[in-house]
């Protein structure tokens, strides 16, 4: 079985870099693909009275603002970081008892992964 991956001890991104990233990202993807079907719709149908570039721009405007905005707000919800102890404990509290019996599974798997990963450390360094 190999080895879970190591977490660097960093600092993590903040939220608004999180958000920053995610709508960089979704406007580079809108751009794209705003491109793509704006070009196609414009081969298709013509440029209208406005013209090529008003037409092209404007598909390729409103694509990458829509998909910034999702992936904005997605790329600050999905959160890979566990949760600070007191958290976890309300959380815990809260949820219905099959839940919180997987939930409490992964916890001790989680537990014995870090207890691994010590063990190879001192083996390592030793």
């Amino acid at each position: 079985m190999p080895a879970p991956p190591v977490r660097h001890q960093g600092a993590e991104p903040s939220v608004w870099s999180k958000m920053k990233m995610g709508a960089l990202m979704g406007g580079g993807v809108g751009l794209t693909i705003g491109f793509i079907f704006g070009s196609y719709s414009i081969l298709r149908g013509g440029a209208g009275p406005r013209g090529f570039l008003a037409t092209l721009s404007q598909y390729m405007l409103s694509s990458a603002a829509t998909f910034s905005f999702f992936l904005a707000i997605g790329s600050v919800i999905r959160n890979d970081a566990l949760l600070p102890p007191h958290l976890e404990a309300a959380r815990l509290q809260l949820l219905p008892p099959v839940v919180r019996a997987r939930a409490e599974g992964a916890a001790m798997v989680r537990a014995r992964w870090d207890a691994e990963r010590q063990k190879l450390r001192a083996a390592h360094q030793s």
